[in-house]
């Protein structure tokens, strides 16, 4: 947890986890944000809480309409180290990306609009999960009403582009636009300094898809200059299995989460299912990803890895580090 956080935020944290209904959560999330101090130090716990607030407004609808008849909505349960969703405008190669990387065998044709619901997959960085979700596109006429809600709960973005089309770059401001309508801007790297709660950035990755097209390298050099000062641009082509590898580096940074590793005392780590926390994150929150009760129980740990030496006792508020491995003391 970044530092200098006020006690009245700390309170209001501990307030939430006793919270029962929705609407307590919501209120003591907002009062959260409110408190929080709006510096870079922070920039990513300002995402966390925006998201949590999204949810939680929408589970406060969803009961409250639950029973009427309305439009369709879709939730997609969060699985691995982070859920990903794949945006764009028409026939840009989502799915195709999306089958590429996963095991999920969702529809590929070569007509738009095949995508009507969200199709999840399980991407695999090393030894670590990480979702994918594909999504329906994104045009000036056409933008399914609950896509903006997955998107501003999703850890992360990949906005896909096609070097294949002329219009490549026009397709991906449009799709752009369309969401920023709706409180949902997609960003290279969150903003620090933004006061609205309503509005959700979600940090993306533009992947340039179709490299081997005739005339890709001409569109490419456009999409650069319409969009490299405001995303990370990583060109790929699926027809030749160029770039996947940069792409699944890519999505784990994307997260901006560090894999750790655990073992009991007198037993070798498990280098089998590494624990994901946050960049930056303790002794503390590896426990509370363990189990909730180990906050409280937690004694100690015994460390392996960066900046300490092997075996190392240390206190719940030691800083952790990619690979580290932990033996926590309860």
């Amino acid at each position: 947890m970044p530092a200098n956080l006020p006690p009245q935020y700390s309170k209001a944290e501990e307030e939430l986890r006793k919270a029962l209904s929705p609407a307590d959560r919501l209120e003591k999330l907002r009062e959260m944000f409110r408190l929080l101090p709006k510096h870079k130090g922070t920039e990513k716990l300002q995402s966390d809480l925006k998201q949590k607030i999204s949810r939680a407004k929408d589970e406060i609808e969803g009961a409250k309409s639950g029973g009427k008849k309305g439009g369709v909505s879709h939730r997609v349960p969060r699985e691995g180290a982070g859920q990903i969703v794949l945006v764009g405008a028409p026939n840009v190669g989502k799915s195709a990306i999306l089958a590429a990387l996963t095991n999920a065998k969702p529809e590929v044709a070569p007509y738009p609009f095949t995508t009507r619901a969200p199709y999840p997959g399980i991407m695999f960085y090393e030894d670590v999960r990480i979702q994918l979700v594909d999504l329906p596109p994104i045009s000036a006429d056409f933008l399914e009403p609950w896509v903006p809600s997955l998107i501003r709960s999703a850890d992360a973005a990949i906005l896909v582009a096609d070097l294949g089309s002329d219009d490549v770059a026009d397709g991906t401001e449009i799709a752009l636009a369309r969401l920023a309508d709706v409180h949902t801007e997609l960003v290279g790297t969150l903003p620090f300094d933004v006061e609205d709660e309503t509005i959700q950035h979600v940090k993306t990755l533009l992947v340039a898809n179709k490299t081997d097209a005739e005339g890709a390298q001409d569109r490419l050099d456009v999409l650069k200059e319409w969009f490299a000062p405001k995303f990370p641009i990583l060109p790929i082509s699926l027809e030749r299995g160029e770039g996947l590898d940069d792409l699944r580096l890519a999505s784990y940074d994307l997260l901006g989460v560090m894999r750790i590793y655990t073992k009991l005392p007198g037993k070798p780590a498990d280098r089998t299912k590494p624990f994901t926390i946050p960049i930056g994150g303790t002794v503390l929150d590896l426990a509370r990803e363990i189990h909730r009760d180990f906050e409280q129980s937690l004694k100690f740990a015994k460390v392996w890895g960066t900046g300490v030496f092997e075996g190392q006792t240390v206190k719940r508020d030691h800083e952790l580090h990619e690979a580290d491995v932990v033996e926590l003391h309860v």
